[in-house]
């Protein structure tokens, strides 16, 4: 650790950095077993209900782009605290929206301040960590934050049953509020803030664009998230609406998903000591691509056959969202707000096109799910292909593989 945290420690600082990225997950995890139930309640269609989650992962990719050059301009923990008091706010706007129509007004809302903790989350993580050392910290986060949408949905659904859907907003309002208590404890952590204006600060998102080793690896390790946001988004009603299960056995379902995800950094820190990185993402894409040709023949026959092949493809992608996005930051030197901003608004915008296309034809989700894993697996892989002996992707390899 580059710098110390006298209040969190380093156990404390590790907990901390789990929580505020455990964020995305668990706002968007929590209630999907309640959105085959939502279609009813608010007398609508399955487009709209999904328009909840749809505008919220847009809204927040944008709000990425908003946060991240501030938090260079006037600290992470500033940008962190308005995002969280944002957030809280607008859980509760959830929690009390009268139609789905106020309920998407106020997850779009409650996007814009969530994103502000995840872009935050990053860097700091960046600000705290060099090389090898934050691949580590990066993937225990990661394992650790899988927790979330572990619990998320069999909580989601407990409190379907011993209340409604909008007990499930009142629980990420109190989530946030504990996230606060902790962030009031971190310690600054960036030493040398923008000192331009702030819409300056915002045209450093152009600066790293420019950087083509970044924008190369940016394209390919974005689109894996449109495989695992179409999982999210049709998941629950394929499980509940296509096979039937209730939503309490939906959440052991995805939790099981989840589970196996879990290991996705685990077993990638384990295979880079003994197979080089260009290797382990190349079986990361050539994995997706193999279930979502098993999803297209034989998806359909049971939830459990399902749930066997959708677990194996999200761990092909959380596999390498690791070494992907530790590449991407070793190729920004400075500007860390703006690139992680960039990242995690390119896979963002890519996951919820997944989501949208999932949704095209509701009658073959499962086809369609199947089709988005087979061509982001064979895409990817053979972009990947392209650039994985270029010098600055063995060059950066080559010095995490001297620090371990």
């Amino acid at each position: 650790m580059k710098k110390e945290q006298p209040f969190l420690g380093k156990t404390g600082t590790l907990l901390f950095l789990v929580v505020i990225s455990a964020f995305p997950p668990l706002t968007t995890d929590l209630y999907l077993p309640a959105l085959p139930q939502m279609v009813d309640i608010f007398n609508t269609n399955q487009t709209m209900v999904n328009l909840t989650l749809s505008v919220y992962f847009v809204t927040y990719a944008v709000g990425l782009l908003f946060w991240g050059p501030l938090s260079e301009k006037f600290g992470r923990k500033p940008i962190l605290l308005v995002g969280m008091a944002i957030y809280i706010s607008a859980s509760i706007l959830c929690a009390l929206a009268p139609n789905i129509e106020m309920l998407i007004g106020a997850r779009l809302i409650q996007a814009f301040g969530g994103s502000a903790v995840t872009v935050v989350a990053t860097a700091i993580v960046k600000d705290l960590y060099d090389g090898r050392e934050r691949e580590r910290i990066m993937a225990t986060i990661m394992s650790l934050v899988i927790i979330a949408p572990m619990v998320a949905p069999v909580l989601g659904a407990f409190l379907l049953k011993i209340g409604s859907w909008r007990m499930m907003f009142v629980a990420l309002a109190i989530f946030g509020g504990l996230s606060a208590l902790l962030a009031i404890g971190y310690r600054e952590t960036l030493d040398t803030r923008y000192t331009g204006s702030i819409v300056r600060s915002w045209g450093r998102l152009a600066v790293v664009m420019k950087n083509p080793r970044f924008t190369s690896l940016l394209g390919i390790f974005s689109i894996p998230a449109m495989a695992m946001m179409a999982f999210l988004a049709a998941g629950s009603y394929i499980y509940v609406n296509g096979f039937g299960l209730t939503e309490q056995e939906f959440s052991y379902a995805f939790a099981f998903n989840a589970l196996l995800a879990s290991f996705g950094p685990r077993i990638y820190m384990k295979l880079s000591k003994h197979i080089s990185v260009q290797t382990i993402v190349m079986m990361c894409f050539g994995l997706l691509a193999l279930c979502g040709v098993l999803m297209l023949t034989v998806g359909h026959l049971s939830p459990w056959l399902f749930a066997m092949l959708a677990g194996p493809a999200t761990v092909g992608v959380i596999g390498m969202r690791v070494p992907g996005t530790n590449l991407m930051l070793e190729q920004q030197e400075s500007d860390t707000g703006s690139a992680v901003a960039i990242i995690q608004f390119f896979a963002m915008m890519c996951g919820s096109l997944g989501m949208v296309l999932v949704s095209l034809r509701p009658e073959s989700l499962i086809e369609n799910l199947g089709t988005i894993q087979c061509v982001i697996g064979f895409t990817g892989g053979a972009l990947w292909l392209l650039v994985r002996n270029r010098s600055y992707v063995t060059d950066t390899i080559s010095e995490l593989s001297q620090e371990a």
